[in-house]
Parts: structure tokens; sequence; C-alpha cells
């Protein structure tokens, strides 16, 4: 039996990625929350995309740093041309490769423990790249570290912007008002820009609440900015998806009065 029956769990990954999450929340029994902190916006001129896909076979490696880098980088290289078929891709997360896989890509170059840039960089395969010209294809924005890696050893790194994030526009009052009802159980966060996003959006009343609410991650590096940010009760969990869901069993069979 599920822990999770009549649990309030916020769910704030942006919509197109929430839909599994919410199912599996709702098929045991919990009351998921749906709270994107992320939007994902299209870009108003793609022809820096349909540039490189004219271009593609010049270079060595890709890299698609999200699921949505997949998206909406294949939405218009996949207009103009097939993926040449000896092009290497590599990715940093489980949700990526399923993405992919899904437009016909299969041989993806992934780690198989952690998923972030750290991960990718330790692979044999971005050791030996003097030379190689590769593709980060990402949001506007990002961490530098997986560009400046590469950069390091020799690569010669182009960005190709395919989207961009921003913060959404939303009512922050529903969570408000089941918090103070006391009827918000966990808040779920699966990146650091989405946690940025929570804490404004939520304004400091809600900070107020969220500093004692169980605060489920993905990665240490959301947990020390949940830290840093005052929030007392962080817990981290294995990534994605099923991860969440693991350390929100497992935290629920021992805390907590069911509501």
């Amino acid at each position: 039996m599920s822990h999770l029956i009549g649990r309030h769990i916020v769910v704030t990954r942006p919509l197109a990625q929430a839909a599994n999450l919410l199912q599996v929340l709702l098929e045991r029994g919990a009351v998921p929350v749906k709270f994107p902190v992320l939007a994902i916006h299209e870009l108003q001129d793609s022809s820096a995309i349909v540039d490189v896909a004219i271009r593609l076979d010049g270079f060595d490696l890709v890299i698609f740093v999200s699921p949505n880098a997949v998206d909406k980088a294949l939405d218009v290289i996949l207009k103009q041309r097939q993926w040449p078929i000896d092009l290497p891709v590599a990715t940093m997360g489980r949700s990526s490769e399923q993405v992919l896989a899904v437009r016909g890509i299969t041989k993806v170059i992934a780690p198989s423990l952690r998923f972030d840039s750290e991960a990718l960089l330790e692979l044999p395969e971005l050791q030996s790249i003097k030379g190689q010209k590769i593709l980060v294809c990402r949001g506007g924005s990002g961490r530098e570290l997986l560009g400046t890696t590469l950069t390091e050893r020799g690569a010669l790194v182009e960005f190709l912007t395919c989207y961009h994030r921003g913060r959404p526009r939303l009512d922050a009052a529903p969570l408000l008002g089941l918090w103070q009802q006391g009827k918000l159980d966990a808040v779920t966060l699966t990146s650091s820009e989405g946690l940025r996003n929570f804490c404004v959006m939520i304004g400091r009343l809600g900070m107020a609440w969220l500093k004692h609410t169980p605060t489920f991650v993905t990665h240490t590096r959301i947990a020390e900015f949940a830290r840093d940010e005052g929030l007392e009760n962080v817990i981290l969990t294995e990534p994605g998806d099923d991860g969440l869901l693991v350390g929100l069993e497992a935290y629920f069979v021992n805390h907590g009065t069911q509501h």
C-alpha cells in the first residue's frame, strides 16, 4: 500500500515534463499540486537551428543538455534533413535518452549513475577530443562547466540556443492556502533555477512555510542551494521521477499524519 494516500505534493516540473509524475502520484492516491516553476518559451527565430542543420555533418559530436533541448532542436532539424547516421549524440539524463529514442536516435553516450555535466565529462568518449567540433544544444543560458571543460580539452565548442527558460506568472494563493490549512505535505524540485524561481513566486509568506516543509530534490547541487536558502527539511533522492517517488514513499513511512 502506498504511503502517499491523501498527501498534497507539489510538482514543480515544467508542464511538458510533469505528466508522468502527476499520473503516478494520482495512481498512488496522492493529491498532486501542479505548480510549474519553469516556463519553456519557443524561439521567435529558428534560423540559427536551420543553419546548424545545414552544417550538421561538420560536427564530431552533438550534446543535448535536456529533454527540452532535444525536442526544440530536433523539431527544426528533422524537418530539414535526417540525422546523420554516423554523428554521435551525448546527453546526461535518462529523460533525454528517452526523448531521443522516440526520435529514432538510440546510440547515445550518457552516464549511467549520476546525471549531470560532471558525470558526462568523466566518460571515456569525452577525454581525447582535441580538435573535435562539438555542438552543445541548450536553453538560452546554463552552467558553463561543460563548455569550459570541453574547450580546455582542446575541442571546438559551439553553443546552440534551442529555447528560452523563464519564470511563469502563477498565482501562489492556492499553495499558500494549503500551507495555511496544514495540508501541504511535500514539495518536489528538480533544478536549482526552478528552486530560485519557486522562492520568488511564493514570496516571504510562502518561504516561511517552505522552510519547514519536506522538500525532495534530485541533485546535491539543488540540496545545497535549498539549505543556503534556509530550508530545514531537504531530502536528497535518486535522479528522475522514480527517484522522487522512492524518496517520497520512504519518507512518509515514518513521518507525519495523514490528511
